[in-house]
């Protein structure tokens, strides 16, 4: 009780922080002012059903039929009353509100009906529902902040060190332009919806939760969680918009050539020039460095691996789909690919010896992993040039400092895994 009390302390002071942020730097409104607004403003409703979802893993199958249509009538309540006063509402808004009213009605209903360790699991619950909702609404808010306070991004320096590695960008976006609309769907459909695949997981992870009324020690909920809360950061001290922003037209056409560096990506090969920050824009967000979508793919892929056949399969499909839409859409370089999984296999190992007491393998492998990923990003931001001129040297450095990571994470969790010791034969008579 006392660690949940805690996260949800700094959860409140972040949020705070990020609602005054977003007024003082965009002049609009923050993470708590937009979720307030959506009890009765239209609202996106993938996030606040996924947030349900969350929700009812703490009730019983009675309680989730109630849940759902509750929050399915009220939805309907608020369509019909937006139909009948003619509000214009954007085409991805249409509903959503009974979601939320669903689960502040659980939280009013836990605190006035419910006592002890029942009390306790369904806010927990409610938590957990409302925390995914948050994340969604906090990252907003913080690539606006990226945006508004770092006027000038450090693209050419990324895209100088991405020469170690062959450019794999500029590669991936001739191949995806090349290999026609139903692959360029598919992953589109991917990289847009790495949400789903996560709660697909996570529910498999919490499925026993109301059985046996609590939650396991350890989820990818967590993981997500907190890579969204730190990976921010590194977006204030290492800002980049990325490859289609800054050497090609943009998401939205040629008119975002007006503040490209040039017209290169991906037709034509980046040539090796001494880098320098270079202004962009006020409202693209900078959040390359590292790729978080990459470290939430990783993150489901290793919690998918515990699960059923199927579901690690799609783990594995959902890590390389988004590996290749992050660098065939020009989203990404190929050294933010790399400083993201590093980064997620480290949150996860902190969060893996957290549990187990900090231990010195886990203290180790978080140390190491930390240490691996300040190289990178001091590498990519001081050691261009010297990667560039040295592809052969240092890409494979790269390449191997990301595999140690990954051996040193397999390694030490497969350690940690508790043995099997044969049953004792029967002494024969």
């Amino acid at each position: 009780m006392v660690l949940w009390a805690a996260a949800g302390l700094v959860a409140l002071v972040l949020l705070v922080a990020l609602e005054i942020a977003a007024r003082r730097y965009g002049g609009v409104p923050g993470p708590i002012t937009n979720q307030a607004r959506e009890v009765v403003f239209p609202p996106k409703p993938g996030p606040l059903y996924g947030g349900l979802a969350l929700m009812m893993v703490v009730l019983t199958w009675r309680q989730r039929f109630i849940a759902l249509g509750a929050a399915v009538g009220i939805d309907a309540v608020f369509i019909g009353a937006r139909w009948a006063l003619d509000v214009d509402v954007p085409e991805d808004h249409f509903f959503g509100n009974g979601a939320l009213w669903a689960m502040l009605g659980c939280a009013v209903f836990a605190l006035t009906r419910r006592t002890g360790a029942e009390r306790v699991l369904l806010l927990k619950g409610v938590g957990l529902g409302l925390l995914l909702v948050a994340g969604r609404k906090t990252g907003d808010t913080w690539l606006l902040i990226t945006s508004k306070t770092r006027p000038t991004v450090l693209d050419p320096y990324v895209a100088i060190a991405d020469h170690a590695l062959g450019n794999p960008s500029w590669l991936a976006g001739r191949l995806l332009r090349a290999s026609g609309p139903v692959s360029t769907h598919v992953l589109d459909l991917v990289y847009a919806q790495l949400a789903v695949a996560a709660i697909a997981v996570a529910l498999y992870q919490l499925r026993n939760v109301a059985a046996e009324r609590r939650f396991p020690r350890h989820h990818l909920v967590r993981t997500f969680l907190v890579i969204g809360l730190v990976g921010p950061a590194f977006y204030m001290i290492f800002p980049v918009v990325g490859p289609i922003f800054a050497y090609g037209p943009g998401t939205s056409g040629t008119g975002g050539l007006e503040w490209a560096v040039a017209d290169l990506w991906p037709h034509t090969p980046l040539t090796i020039s001494a880098p320098h920050p270079v202004p962009y824009d006020g409202i693209t967000p900078r959040n390359c460095m590292p790729s978080l979508h990459t470290a939430w793919a990783t993150a489901i892929f290793i919690h998918s691996r515990r699960g059923p056949r199927l579901l690690r399969y799609a783990g594995t499909f959902w890590l390389t789909a988004t590996l290749c839409a992050t660098l065939g859409f020009g989203y990404h370089y190929g050294v933010d690919l790399v400083a993201g999984v590093v980064f997620a296999l480290t949150v996860e190992a902190a969060l893996r010896t957290f549990d187990r007491g900090w231990d010195r393998s886990g203290l180790r492998l978080v140390a190491y992993g930390t240490a691996v990923f300040t190289v990178l990003l001091v590498s990519y931001r001081y050691l261009p040039m010297e990667m560039a001129d040295h592809p052969w040297l240092a890409g494979p450095l790269v390449i191997l400092s990301m595999l140690s990571v990954i051996h040193g994470y397999v390694r030490t969790t497969r350690a940690w895994e508790p043995k099997t010791v044969p049953a004792p034969r029967a002494s024969e008579s």
